[in-house]
C-alpha cells in the first residue's frame, strides 16, 4: 500500500474514506468561511460523504471528547509547569486553547465520525 494512502495519513489530511484522495471539506482549515461545510460527494471518486441528512450531528460527541481531553491536558501542563497557578490562569488558558483549536476540533470530529460510522470502505481500485 502506498504510504500516501494509509489510514492515518488519510484521516490526518481529511481525505475521502473510499479513495483516500478527494477532500472531505471544500475549503482549508485556515479558511473560516464555510469552516464546517462538508462536500456532498467526493470530488475524486464520487462517493456520498453525507450519508443521510444531519449525519454529522453525532460528531458533537467526538468534539466534546476532544474538548475534554484538551481541558485535561492543559490543566496537567499548567499544574506541572507553573506549580499550581491561580484559578484565573487555568480558566484563561483553557478558554484560549479551546477557541484557538476550535476549527481543528470541529473538522477532525467530523472526519473521525465519518471514518467510524460512515460505513464507507476503502477501495484501492478507486482512482
Amino acid at each position: 500500500m502506498n504510504e500516501n494512502n494509509s489510514l492515518t495519513s488519510a484521516i490526518g489530511k481529511a481525505k475521502c474514506p473510499r479513495c483516500r484522495k478527494g477532500n472531505i471539506f471544500p475549503v482549508s482549515v485556515f479558511s473560516f468561511r464555510k469552516l464546517t461545510e462538508v462536500n456532498q460527494c467526493c470530488p475524486n471518486c464520487g462517493v456520498e460523504l453525507v450519508p443521510e441528512p444531519d449525519f454529522y450531528y453525532g460528531a458533537m460527541y467526538i468534539s466534546y471528547a476532544l474538548s475534554v481531553a484538551l481541558f485535561i491536558n492543559v490543566m496537567i501542563v499548567l499544574n506541572y509547569v507553573f506549580d499550581d497557578p491561580e484559578l484565573m490562569v487555568y480558566i484563561v488558558s483553557v478558554v484560549f486553547f479551546n477557541i484557538a483549536l476550535l476549527p481543528v476540533m470541529l473538522r477532525y470530529s467530523k472526519v473521525l465520525y465519518l471514518y467510524g460510522l460512515g460505513k464507507i470502505s476503502y477501495d484501492p481500485m478507486q482512482r
